[in-house]
Parts: C-alpha cells; sequence; structure tokens
C-alpha cells in the first residue's frame, strides 16, 4: 500500500453514471488518482473549475469517519485490516435517494428519506476505528474551533477529533466550494438537472472506502469493504 499522510472513510460511489459524473464535476477522479476535464454545464455563473477548487482534492465522496493521521501505535495496514474486520459485521443501509441541497454557503448531495441505518454504519466507523487515530494538533483544533460549535459538538471534537458526528452527523456528498448567496439557488438548479439522471433512488450504501491523502493534498481510494454483516 501506498504511504499517505492521512487516511479516511467515505462513502464513494461504486462505478457507474453517478460516480464517473461526480468525477467530472469535480475535475478529479480519486479512483483512478488522475484529474478529469469538467462538463460543458450552460447556466453556471462561474466555471465549474471555480465552484469545485475547494472539494476536488477529495474526490466524490461522503465522510463517514474524517481525514486523520495514523496513531503512533498504529499502521496502515492494521487500519484496513481493521476496516475490513468492520465491514463484515455491518448490514447495507439504504434512504429513499438522493437530491442536490444547499447546506450553509456550498452545495451537496444530501439523502432523501430515513437517514437513520446510514448515520448508524457512520457512526460505528468513528467508534470502531478512532484507535488508529493520532490526536489533532493544536492547528487542527483551532482551525475546527473557527466554526460556531455547540457545546455536544465541542465535546466530539475534543473526544473523536471532529465535531459532527453521531447525532451531528449528517451524510452529504460536497459538491461546491463555499458560493455567495446569490449564486446559490442559480448553481443548485444547474446541478440538479445535471446529476437527476445519475441519481439512484433508492440509495444504498454497500461499501466503506478507505481513502488516503498524498503529499499533495490529493485523495485516492486505496480500498473497497463490503457491508456483509
Amino acid at each position: 500500500m501506498p504511504t499517505f499522510r492521512r487516511y479516511a472513510i467515505y462513502f464513494a460511489p461504486e462505478p457507474g453514471p453517478l460516480a464517473d459524473f461526480g468525477a467530472s464535476w469535480l475535475g478529479w477522479d480519486a479512483v483512478a488518482g488522475a484529474p478529469r476535464p469538467h462538463p460543458e454545464l450552460p447556466g453556471l455563473p462561474r466555471p465549474a473549475s471555480e465552484l469545485t477548487a475547494t472539494p476536488r482534492k477529495y474526490g466524490l465522496h461522503a465522510t463517514l469517519k474524517p481525514p486523520f493521521r495514523i496513531a503512533e501505535t498504529s499502521d496502515a495496514g492494521a487500519l484496513e485490516a481493521d476496516l475490513a474486520a468492520l465491514a463484515n459485521t455491518l448490514a447495507p443501509a439504504s434512504a429513499e435517494g438522493l437530491e442536490v441541497s444547499r447546506i450553509g454557503r456550498f452545495l451537496a448531495l444530501t439523502l432523501r428519506g430515513d437517514p437513520t441505518g446510514i448515520a448508524h454504519v457512520a457512526g460505528e466507523a468513528v467508534r470502531r476505528l478512532d484507535h488508529h487515530r493520532a490526536p489533532p494538533t493544536d492547528v487542527e483544533l483551532a482551525r475546527r474551533q473557527k466554526a460556531r460549535l455547540s457545546a455536544k459538538q465541542q465535546g466530539y471534537l475534543e473526544t473523536w477529533g471532529y465535531p459532527y458526528v453521531f447525532d451531528a452527523f449528517r451524510f452529504h456528498i460536497t459538491l461546491s466550494g463555499p458560493l455567495p448567496d446569490d449564486m446559490v439557488e442559480p448553481v443548485r438548479m444547474t446541478l440538479q438537472t445535471a446529476f437527476a439522471p445519475h441519481l439512484p433512488a433508492p440509495f444504498h450504501l454497500r461499501e466503506l472506502c478507505l481513502f488516503g491523502e498524498n503529499d499533495k493534498g490529493r485523495f485516492h481510494l486505496v480500498s473497497r469493504h463490503d457491508l456483509t454483516g
């Protein structure tokens, strides 16, 4: 396995129309580890390359356990083995589908329908793999604390290294960086139309994916692990 500076547990779409179009929209294919040309979409107020500059390096994904450095007591091989073992204990989870939504100042694919099953998978990934995570640095904590966190979210940050876990978790596949208010709705409508033919209904989470961040800050898919519990 290549050496990466950070690892993460993500959902990444299985090979198919959503994975292909999403990689093109972002301009980065994390599976192939290569840039992709952006699609030409009429109605965008700015080029896709500008709108996707922030999320591009992560690839098309939803965060289950956010990026972390490996603990001194662990290594990448042990992380991958424990991830495979965890996947064998968890059942696939589903929701009605996906839609393009606004979250704060950015746009993302979010769930339609009951998110409980998918949130459970994410919570187990956070909890049961946490012994592989090195504690966050003061710089990492300060960056997270710039957000307006509730007392509970602050506690999650201190305990789990990330504020948006468990009941604060919201499954989303980020599609843009921060947008000015007057651009959010035009871009959302354009993306809803563009993504609509590729969105599964129902939506299934069948795998846990291990991703690694290289020394250039780009994330790559390392391995997929079927949920077979």
